[in-house]
């Protein structure tokens, strides 16, 4: 596996990856229809999803040339986007990810790390030392979304 910096041209990749990840891996929590207003088949910010994608620290995971995870972490220290294929999850691909995000959030000095976890992600980042500080329920295309409002102190 390798590392290295998500560019503008990696949005459609990732998109597709997001979506799958979305899709396909979060079945035990989420309904088809909280799947669908999460990731839509057609995104509602395409436009503006290369310039999201890649603002502030963006890292992917590559495995043969492939996309297989992607990080995003804003200046702030809030991670925006955290997915793996589904046949990554569980191999360390989010792991290592995850690993380079607070790297460089502790290189930028930043006191704290936040969030806004999905079922699935909230364990991940529980058993990464971070607290969830808050339950929320987010409505995306007239859908009601749980998530967790998550930090870690550095």
């Amino acid at each position: 596996m390798k590392f290295r910096a998500v560019t503008p041209e990696d949005a459609e990749s990732c998109y597709a990856l997001l979506y799958r990840a979305v899709h396909e891996g979060t079945g035990r929590f989420y309904t088809p229809m909280q799947q669908a207003a999460w990731a839509p088949i057609d995104p509602r910010d395409a436009a503006n999803w290369p310039t999201r994608l890649t603002n502030g620290f963006s890292i992917a995971a590559t495995k043969w040339g492939k996309i297989v995870g992607f990080f995003t972490m804003g200046t702030d220290g809030h991670i925006d986007f955290a997915y793996v294929a589904p046949e990554e999850m569980g191999r360390a691909t989010a792991r290592k990810l995850y690993n380079l995000c607070e790297i460089e959030a502790r290189r930028l000095g930043l006191k704290e790390m936040t969030t806004d976890a999905s079922h699935l992600a909230k364990r991940f980042f529980e058993k990464r030392g971070w607290d969830v500080t808050a339950r929320q329920t987010v409505i995306r295309d007239g859908t009601a979304i749980d998530n967790f409002r998550m930090s870690k102190r550095l």
